[in-house]
């Protein structure tokens, strides 16, 4: 009985039930109910840049579509589709609001992001899921720097 009450007590527990912990509500929220999820391939021309980091061969894979508004440089929508654990995809889908809160956050503050920043606004995340949260950072800036390759091809060929 006594294991019973210890494991009500936690979200996650280890197999050998050495080790568990808890999630903050805001992960749980983000994880049952992403944002901005994209789970068919965008269509040609719906976003202007994308992102993709991680490995299949180690499972985790993230890649993140933004839509960038050129005259503002603020990104208007991002989405996102991960294979990975409920610490990447909350970390995501946090991501994904908070760099298009408030009209859309300028590229040059969401460069800026990091995982602390996420971690911050998910009221944090287990010590041992951390390493999740970079995931998101990085295919951020992934898609901004192709954003940018793709900005500069066709101001080139505007020319």
């Amino acid at each position: 009985m006594k294991n019973k009450m210890v494991l009500k007590n936690k979200d996650v527990v280890s197999e050998d039930k050495k080790e568990s912990w808890l999630y903050s509500d805001t992960v749980k929220d983000h994880f049952f109910r992403p944002r901005n999820v994209q789970l068919k391939d965008p269509k040609s021309g719906e976003f202007n840049g994308v992102g993709m980091v991680g490995s299949p061969a180690c499972g985790d894979v993230m890649i993140i579509w933004i839509k960038v508004d050129p005259k503002a440089g603020r990104i208007k929508k991002c989405t996102w589709r991960t294979f990975g654990c409920a610490s990447a995809i909350a970390s995501t889908s946090m991501l994904s609001v908070m760099v298009t809160r408030q009209g859309g956050m300028k590229i040059t503050d969401a460069e800026k992001v990091t995982p602390k920043d996420i971690l911050k606004e998910l009221g944090g995340l287990p010590a041992r899921k951390i390493h999740c949260s970079v995931l998101g950072d990085q295919a951020l800036r992934a898609a901004i720097e192709d954003y940018k390759r793709n900005l500069n091809i066709k101001n080139q060929k505007v020319k």
